[in-house]
């Protein structure tokens, strides 16, 4: 048995603005390190699966700019999507495509391209985990994290009973608010990743069982027809269209520094701080300032006398916010110009 990789890199987000836009998404852009969000993850995963069984679903629209950015991918293992379809349609037509050109018992993991990851090694060993736990049990593995924080922003996992190493997924839980999400934390529930990891054919049997949203057009994606697939599939995630239905989810804990991404904010989480605790890329200078989030691009960002903001410079658009409100950026969005929001 062979094991691929399956990266999402789907999505334009707005959460990111004014830096991201669709042409340049979160996943294309510098914002842990000085590499791409995704060229970043290749790199995390290229001493666990070698290129060539690489996959990443990204939209059609990205997908010439992501094969310039990864040359050592092969062309076709940049899955072009025509149209956003949700995760359980993006992982069904990767499964099928590793069944084309692998076997069906070949495992597939499967993680987001906007990710950051404190330790690399520990994330691969723990996937390697999974993938042990998938080929033995035959089961849909999940990767829960062990939570540092009560954070209503993540969808949680209630870990169940012991099975070889893993443990039943007892339920998936919503984003709760900050006081559930700190009685599930004492409670030993885990942040739900999206991290996957499962045998090819297992992952197809359960979607033909369990989903009619995308079962019917399994023929389309066997067959190699991602147009019609695509047009046709009911758009739904993989944790309501399968794993939420199935009785073959298990669940093992990680422990290596993970961090959804999702606002400017987070930012001041995963960048390397100075002696003050600022988070910058950039030519930026700070003065008697501290726990500021700063990204500058083609230009220079000064800093006197503030605390716990956030500041974006690009092209001669600059956002000014605190870090507790730069999660609202969509009320802001909505809010402006349109040729304000959509410069490009």
């Amino acid at each position: 048995m062979s094991r691929w990789a399956v990266i999402l890199a789907g999505g334009v987000g707005s959460r990111f603005w004014p830096l991201s836009t669709p042409r340049r998404p979160k996943q294309l852009l510098p914002l842990v390190s000085d590499a791409p969000l995704l060229a970043d993850t290749i790199t995390r995963l290229a001493a666990l699966i070698p290129a060539e069984r690489t996959l990443i679903v990204t939209n059609a629209s990205l997908a010439e700019s992501v094969r310039a950015m990864l040359p050592q991918l092969p062309a076709e293992n940049v899955i072009a999507e025509p149209r956003a379809a949700g995760t359980a349609p993006a992982l069904a037509w990767a499964a099928s495509a590793i069944v084309r050109r692998g076997a069906p018992d070949d495992v597939m993991i499967c993680v987001h391209a906007d990710w950051a990851i404190g330790d690399d090694e520990e994330f691969r060993a723990t996937l390697a985990r999974a993938a042990d736990v998938a080929e033995r049990e035959r089961s849909l593995v999940t990767v829960g994290i062990v939570p540092v924080r009560p954070d209503p922003g993540f969808g949680y996992i209630e870990p169940g009973d012991v099975v070889a190493g893993a443990r039943r997924v007892k339920r998936f839980a919503e984003k709760p608010n900050r006081e559930t999400a700190a009685r599930m934390v004492a409670s030993g529930y885990l942040w739900n990743s999206g991290i996957f990891v499962w045998r090819a054919s297992d992952f197809l049997d359960e979607v033909r069982a369990l989903s009619p949203e995308v079962a019917p057009w399994l023929l389309l994606a066997q067959a190699g027809d991602i147009d019609r697939f695509f047009t046709d599939v009911q758009p739904i995630s993989v944790d309501e269209g399968v794993l939420e239905r199935s009785a073959r989810v298990l669940v093992i804990p990680g422990d290596f520094g993970w961090d959804d991404v999702g606002t400017w904010a987070a930012l001041h989480r995963v960048r390397r701080r100075d002696e003050f605790g600022n988070a910058t890329f950039g030519d930026v200078h700070s003065v008697r300032a501290s726990n500021n989030v700063v990204h500058a691009e083609g230009g220079s960002v000064v800093l006197y006398g503030v605390d716990d903001l956030v500041v974006v410079s690009r092209d001669g658009m600059t956002l000014v916010t605190t870090k507790e409100l730069a999660a609202e950026l969509k009320m802001l969005l909505d809010a402006l110009p349109k040729d304000v929001r959509e410069q490009p």
